[in-house]
């Protein structure tokens, strides 16, 4: 369907408008019942800012003598935008006329590139050959496409469980929802988030470290809609307790020694070592070689975060022990009678601080009613004795580093 063409000169619309075909197939003419109400859809129903729109007339009644749109929902002339004349098929721009307007016969009306200030009511007054005026007013609402989001923070760095972190969604544009996502996930109920009425500030009181994200803030109105870039929280945080690796804390002479601390900390820890309360140059590794009894004591990882000012520390004992020698057993008689005589064995070493277990017959000693052992296990005494006391005894010292058994000594009863 194609409008008449004026020139201006002549009070006609300047150019002709060749519609596509859907546009044309909605476009065509239809004349319904004298009941059906007349109506006004908006074609889309919103309208994006440099978009075209339709006012699409419905029902409009067939054999009238013209009809007329005019802006606002009162008839004036001074708002008048079109008329059109069916006898002479006569379009006639009106005051209101800005050049983007296209009428077509069945009514209805297009406007081309769009402005925020085209919003509003447009009334379409029809004459009937009664010359019985009557009018229809529709709504035209034109939005803004919303510009990419963005999202800025109150604090660059913040630190854990000590600041607030304050997220707003730019810009603030009117007729605009705002929706919020962490780690992909809609946000979760928590006492420390907080939202704005409007959704376009997110709180989040006492900040942890896990609070980093990334977070995405969502835009919406009736014509668009955006996604920020993922936005990352530098949350400063630690240094929590250091630990120190491996966890062994014994050692032969000669072995090397080799340290490592460990502690969860943003920015990275610091690093430095006391060992026996003096310092040492500040790693993270601590390395020793060919150590001695002599390296034995307190190694100290002391850490520090340069962002949050705080420190940890945490000991380690390390004790250097020479290998233990081996012990030997002494009885005090090797044959005795049973039920009459009683026994005493004795571990002898030259080592100290050890430990000292006792073996029969190459098992662990079970201990009877009938025996004793000294205070530090180095006397095994057996009264009476009787003929299942009989067989080899051996005694096992040991400190953290290894152990050694004595030879067997064989008892007869």
């Amino acid at each position: 369907l194609r409008a008449p063409s004026f020139h201006p000169n002549h009070r006609s619309i300047i150019q002709p408008c060749l519609l596509p075909s859907l546009l044309v197939s909605l476009l065509t003419f239809w004349n319904p019942p004298t009941t059906a109400q007349v109506t006004i859809e908006s074609v889309p129903p919103n309208v994006a800012e440099g978009k075209d729109v339709l006012l699409r007339v419905h029902n409009l009644p067939g054999n009238l003598l013209g009809f007329g749109w005019f802006r606002g929902e009162t008839i004036d002339s001074s708002r008048e935008i079109v008329t059109y004349a069916a006898d002479s098929q006569a379009v006639t721009p009106g005051a209101a006329h800005s050049g983007r307007e296209t009428l077509y016969h069945n009514g209805s009306l297009l406007l081309q590139n769009i402005t925020l200030e085209d919003t509003g009511y447009y009334t379409l007054q029809y004459i009937r050959r009664s010359v019985q005026i009557e009018k229809v007013t529709g709504q035209l609402r034109v939005f803004s496409e919303s510009p990419k989001p963005s999202i800025t923070s109150n604090k660059s760095d913040p630190v854990e469980n000590v600041d607030s972190v304050v997220l707003t969604c730019e810009p603030k544009t009117e007729n605009t929802s705002y929706l919020w996502s962490v780690n992909s996930k809609s946000l979760l109920k928590s006492t420390r988030l907080e939202l704005s009425l409007d959704n376009r500030t997110l709180t989040l009181h006492g900040v942890t470290r896990n609070d980093i994200g990334p977070y995405v803030c969502e835009t919406r109105n009736p014509v668009s809609a955006g996604h920020s870039d993922p936005f990352t929280l530098n949350v400063l945080y630690g240094p929590d307790t250091p630990t120190i690796f491996p966890s062994d804390s014994y050692y032969h002479p000669g072995a090397n020694l080799s340290l490592t601390c460990h502690s969860a900390s943003n920015p990275p820890a610091q690093y430095s070592w006391l060992i026996n309360g003096k310092f040492q140059p500040s790693t993270q590794e601590l390395f020793i070689p060919n150590i001695t009894v002599n390296h034995s004591g307190s190694y100290t990882c002391l850490v520090y975060n340069p962002g949050t000012h705080l420190n940890k520390t945490t000991v380690k004992t390390i004790t250097v022990s020479e290998p233990v020698s081996q012990p030997s057993v002494h009885v005090s008689r090797e044959t005795v009678i049973k039920y009459m005589d009683s026994v005493v064995l004795t571990c002898s070493t030259n080592d100290k601080g050890v430990s000292m277990w006792w073996f029969f017959n190459d098992q662990s000693l079970h201990l009877m009613e009938r025996m004793k052992l000294s205070q530090d296990n180095s006397t095994l005494t057996i009264d009476p004795v009787r003929w299942e006391d009989a067989g080899t005894y051996q005694c096992e010292v040991s400190n953290p580093v290894n152990s050694s058994k004595s030879d067997p000594i064989r008892l007869t009863v």
